[in-house]
């Protein structure tokens, strides 16, 4: 009797799962079982895979937030996005090598093929709906945008009133946002937001679709206004701070600090906003930093922030900002020491690095330290990974500019000290001279206490304490024996002198000074010979005596000084340090041609930091050069501007110039060269007229005037592509002994002007 009961019972259950399996028959128990199996089942599962590869996604995301975050983060990934490929060359994906999307689309295809009752037109599983939009979720993420919009499509079209259309209407915006259609998005969304039943979580997604649209529209201020209504709105704690963030970075591109700062403010005071955001947030609103702050207020805070061990990840951004407002507030040894521990920071990031970097160079070329300068530049251009940025280039071009200037301040400052010595008399040659072998004497003295006391000190040192063994000798290694180790190294003091530990040692000190004379731009070196380092006759046979040699020195010294004028004031636009180098250059005194282009250039200066000044050189130029082009200028600029037609523009003369060149009318050429030399005078053309008038003579005069002409473009402007043209040209003369076919032709990049290629 027990026997049948069970097997009627087995026999029953097997009927109603096997009645229930079936997808065609609209029945309370079909309808429940594929709801329940879809449910709790396959799109569990399926549901589970896709939260875990969306947090791994949201783990791995590395925000830079030096730039405006985006509003979502997803790394777009050209590798990934759709290709069309042939029905055999899809890939087949199975559950045990799916990833965490393509199990979820492959869990959501699964409830659609087994679980879907379509029956008569009407799905009757409920469940079915939530399965596409599972399956068009895992497509955007895995950016497929198109299969993706296809499931959420067919959502709002097979479903006369699905429970997930509001959602499905924000996840449709977001893929036409994706492909590019803002325009539909939108109107997706405007849609979904005048219906007042919606709930707050489907309004907030719809208000942060509206600022992805406008964020990629490149209308800020709507971008603005929606991220506002998704935080008034918000029920999702980690998108919130986001979007305050955001705000904040958008508030300060468009100048509106106070605004910014609110954003901020209510970041750090978020409780539930993720760590990350809230210290970021205090860092920003440090970079939002003016007068109108308090300074002792925002240094305490960032140093309180320094000192808790929870922001140890964010040390290196926390000194560079602390930096950086120190240097503001001129305390520049302290901007340049929490620069530095920005640098040792153990986690620092590679971009904090690059700025770190840059901002030492900028604090040094500010102290006109130039090679220390140029070295930190070199760091930032070495550790740069996109070369093609904005800020890189701009750094690349300052950098280049940077070789002219430590080679005119080198020569600037070493022509500066022979002068100095030679102008004085031989009492005091001799005393300046003798100081310095005594500042070498003692400084020799120090360094040998400091290296026995080392010897005594150290492992090796002690061994000669050792009463097993000989004293003296402290050991078979004569390393270990501090007597023998001393006066080897005096005996290589008396040969070698104070050499560092480098390669090459046996090489002299690099220390030289160069006189260059104008007549061969040839460079003697003299090398200091350490053998003779303590001895006074050395030093004094070494300073020139000659005038030709002096002259020579003052006149390279006075180039040197102009060329860094110039180029502090328009490639630098560092004009304190340009009327530094131009004043002095004033008290020297320099060639007569140079005095009036050097007061203009002041006047000019001045009218960044001094009127008054600016005025006594205007009052000088307008008084002691009435007729020249600068005293034009000053009085009549309208005057100057209305005479610069299309033909008689410095271009346009250049133009005609060359077109007699190219044709072959030298005499012509050269006759209206030397005029537009006079006529353009100190205006940024002259080196390519200055190169043109050197190939003239080639063709009029011969190569002597040539070589000559060179010569002089190479000196005066040395920093330009006609100097550097004219240098290379002169170095291979040098070399082959003969002229080369570089003489046929000028550079074609010469002609660089708006009426060369308009014509």
């Amino acid at each position: 009797m027990k026997k049948g009961f069970w097997l009627g019972l087995i026999f029953s259950g097997i009927s109603l799962v096997l009645i229930g399996c079936s997808t065609k028959k609209d029945a309370f128990i079909n309808r429940g079982f594929h709801s329940l199996t879809t449910k709790y089942n396959v799109l569990y599962n399926g549901q589970v895979a896709f939260d875990q590869a969306k947090q791994q996604i949201d783990d791995e995301y590395n925000d830079n937030f030096w730039e405006i975050l985006p509003i979502e983060p997803l790394k777009i990934e050209e590798e990934k996005l759709e290709i069309p490929t042939l029905p055999g060359q899809q890939k087949k994906v199975t559950d045990e090598s799916a990833s965490g999307f393509e199990k979820a689309e492959l869990k959501a295809i699964k409830a659609v093929q087994k679980h879907s009752m379509d029956i008569n037109g009407r799905e009757r599983n409920k469940q079915i709906d939530d399965a596409y939009l599972l399956l068009g979720k895992a497509r955007y993420y895995s950016q497929r945008f198109v299969p993706a919009l296809e499931a959420f499509n067919f959502i709002l079209g097979s479903y006369v009133e699905p429970s997930l259309l509001n959602e499905t209407r924000v996840w449709q915006a977001k893929t036409l946002i994706r492909l590019q259609n803002e325009k539909l998005a939108l109107e997706t969304l405007g849609i979904l937001l005048k219906n007042d039943n919606a709930p707050l979580n489907i309004i907030e997604d719809a208000h942060i679709g509206m600022a992805q649209a406008y964020q990629s529209l490149d209308s800020t201020h709507l971008v603005i206004k929606h991220l506002d209504s998704a935080v008034f709105f918000s029920v999702n704690p980690k998108q919130k701070a986001r979007n305050l963030f955001i705000l904040g970075q958008l508030y300060r591109q468009q100048q509106k600090i106070d605004s910014s700062n609110m954003a901020f403010e209510a970041l750090i005071n978020f409780k539930k906003a993720p760590y990350r955001y809230k210290i970021h947030a205090e860092i920003d609103r440090a970079k939002n930093y003016s007068n109108s702050d308090s300074t002792e207020l925002v240094l305490k805070n960032l140093y309180k922030l320094i000192k808790n061990r929870d922001n140890r990840p964010y040390l290196d951004e926390l000194y560079y900002q602390t930096g950086s407002i120190e240097l503001a507030n001129g305390s520049d040894s302290l901007a340049i020491d929490n620069f530095n521990k920005s640098l040792r920071s153990k986690d620092a990031k590679p971009y904090q690095q690059e700025l770190t970097y840059e901002a030492l160079g900028n604090v040094y070329f500010d102290k006109a330290d130039f090679p220390l300068a140029g070295s930190y530049y070199d760091s930032v251009l070495n550790s740069a990974e996109n070369q093609n940025n904005r800020r890189i280039r701009r750094l690349i071009r300052k950098r280049k500019s940077l070789d002219d200037v430590i080679l005119f301040e080198g020569i600037a400052q070493t022509n500066d000290s022979i002068l100095y010595v030679a102008s004085l008399n031989e009492d005091e040659q001799k005393k300046y001279y003798q100081d310095h072998i005594d500042k070498l004497k003692a400084e020799a003295e120090k360094a040998k206490l400091k290296e026995d006391a080392l010897a005594i000190n150290s492992g090796f040192g002690n061994f000669s304490n050792d009463t097993s063994k000989d004293s003296d000798t402290g050991g078979k290694f004569y390393f270990y024996n501090v007597r023998v180790t001393g006066f080897g190294k005096q005996e290589f003091r008396k040969i070698w002198g104070n050499r560092p530990l480098e390669d090459n040692w046996r090489l002299s000190d690099k220390t030289t000074i160069n006189i260059n004379t104008q007549l061969d731009n040839t460079v003697s070196q003299n090398t200091v010979d350490n053998s003779k380092l303590y001895e006074l006759d050395y030093y004094l046979d070494q300073i020139p005596k000659e005038t030709a040699v002096l002259d020579s020195i003052k006149t390279l010294r006075n180039d040197a000084y102009y060329q860094l004028g110039l180029s502090y004031k328009e490639q630098f636009k560092e004009y304190e340090l340009a009327a530094d180098r131009l004043e002095k250059l004033l008290s020297f005194p320099p060639k007569e041609n140079l005095v009036l282009p050097i007061k203009y250039h002041l006047f000019k200066i001045y009218e960044q930091l001094d009127v008054t000044k600016s005025n006594k050189y205007k009052e000088d130029i307008v008084t002691n050069y009435p007729d020249s082009k600068y005293a034009t200028i000053i009085l009549n600029p309208e005057e100057v501007l209305s005479f610069a037609s299309e033909e008689n523009t410095p271009e346009g003369v250049y133009y005609n110039v060359y077109c007699d060149y190219e044709y072959e009318h030298y005499e012509r050429a050269l006759e209206n060269t030397e005029k537009a030399l006079k006529q353009f005078e100190d205006l940024p053309i002259i080196p390519k007229f200055e190169l043109l008038k050197a190939y003239l003579l080639l063709k009029t005069q011969g190569r002597d005037a040539y070589e000559e002409a060179l010569n002089f473009v190479a000196l005066s402007y040395p920093n330009t592509d006609e100097g550097k043209h004219a240098a290379e040209v002169l170095s291979g003369f040098k070399k082959n002994g003969n002229s080369t076919n570089k003489n046929k032709s000028i550079k074609k990049k010469s002609l660089n002007t708006p009426q060369a290629k308009k014509n």
